[in-house]
């Protein structure tokens, strides 16, 4: 793609233009330097498919490798976690709500689709007060929300949950599977086999936790950050930032987003998370248990916890053999090189999670890189 098709697509072109002319320069001194491509990560999914939508990835490749990382909500949910959404869905007089990218997400024995096309009550929601209000309507049903997704969605469960208390529903609960950003990032900066010059951090869910909450990643990891939007101009100005710190050598957690993202974060929101969810152990897809990076039910709303209302046992999880969604989470490897990659796993064929989530990488790879030769990438 050349620069001219690639800048034709930005909403401020000559904006484009002028941070390219700056960065690229900087780029090429850092590889001089480093004597191989620079290695950043965009942890949000969102970033990765405006990465490559813009043509940015291509156009930026030949001096940075752009990795991407597990900030896909849909991405990290575990096989357990999908494996319990379906033997919810398997009891009688139960109505599943979940948002609609759960819906193909593949588990150790099929889909919450497929459970639909076989007969269970399965229905796509916007929000968890859609959940409430279809408990509300349907009294002699229990109505479960799949609780999925980062610390921008939590507070909107959270806001669900205080309307069922407020409204006395008793049919409703929440299957939580949330799960919460920096602790995974510390797994990755701990992870000698992720090499990481540089991390672009996920401007949404900044919008709650604030800046600060990234600091440890360069007082603690001495890695270079920087919170970034999600316009193409932004992503390049967070780039520029870090080509920039690297530079310098310095290490410090950017805010290149401050008209959304101030230190603080969104305390209304974090006041009603702290209310309604305790910090848990987690399991992610691909990575593994990680300490204190999930959310439960706080005890006083145990009564709106599917996990505790449905003494159910799932069974033992069979993850899908040949599917690399864990190595990609992790940037270890580029999506082209899974082996299932654009052959068994496709967009409509689904075998792993990263190719159903309309942010996860390989699906992005799939739209927009498919003739990428893997001696394109890394270096």
């Amino acid at each position: 793609m050349k620069l001219r098709e690639i800048l034709d697509k930005f909403r401020q072109p000559d904006v484009g233009r002028r941070i390219l002319n700056k960065l690229i320069p900087k780029l090429e001194r850092l590889n001089d330097r480093l004597g191989r491509k620079l290695n950043l990560m965009e942890v949000c999914g969102t970033h990765t498919v405006n990465i490559s939508q813009t043509g940015i990835r291509e156009l930026l490749l030949p001096y940075v490798n752009l990795k991407s990382g597990p900030g896909c909500p849909v991405c990290v949910t575990d096989y357990g976690e999908i494996d319990w959404m379906l033997a919810l869905a398997d009891i009688e007089r139960v109505i599943i709500t979940t948002f609609g990218d759960m819906m193909r997400v593949p588990g150790s024995g099929g889909s919450l689709m497929e459970r639909r096309a076989a007969g269970a009550d399965v229905r796509v929601v916007y929000s968890g007060l859609d959940a409430v209000k279809t408990a509300l309507n349907n009294p002699q049903w229990e109505v479960v929300f799949l609780g999925v997704g980062f610390e921008t969605t939590v507070p909107t469960v959270a806001a669900s949950l205080q309307e069922a208390e407020s409204m006395g529903i008793r049919n409703f609960s929440v299957f939580s599977a949330h799960k919460v950003v920096p602790p995974a990032l510390r797994i990755l900066l701990e992870d000698p086999e992720v090499n990481i010059d540089g991390l672009i951090l996920p401007g949404h869910v900044s919008v709650i936790i604030g800046r600060r909450a990234w600091d440890f990643i360069a007082e603690e990891y001495g890695c270079p950050s920087a919170v970034v939007g999600f316009e193409a101009v932004d992503i390049l100005l967070g780039i520029n930032n870090l080509a920039d710190q690297i530079l310098d050598g310095k290490a410090e957690v950017a805010n290149m987003y401050p008209r959304a993202v101030t230190e603080e974060g969104n305390k209304a929101a974090q006041e009603l998370i702290k209310k309604y969810f305790n910090s848990a152990d987690a399991q992610w897809r691909g990575i593994g248990i990680i300490p204190q990076s999930g959310l439960e039910l706080a005890d006083e709303f145990k009564k709106f916890d599917a996990k505790n209302k449905f003494q159910i046992n799932p069974g033992k999880s069979r993850e899908i053999r040949g599917c690399s969604c864990g190595d990609v989470l992790k940037g270890k490897i580029w999506p082209n090189q899974c082996p299932l990659f654009a052959s068994v796993c496709t967009p409509m064929s689904p075998v792993g999670p990263c190719m159903v989530s309309s942010e996860g990488a390989c699906a992005a790879y799939y739209r927009f890189h498919r003739n990428l030769k893997e001696g394109d990438l890394g270096g």
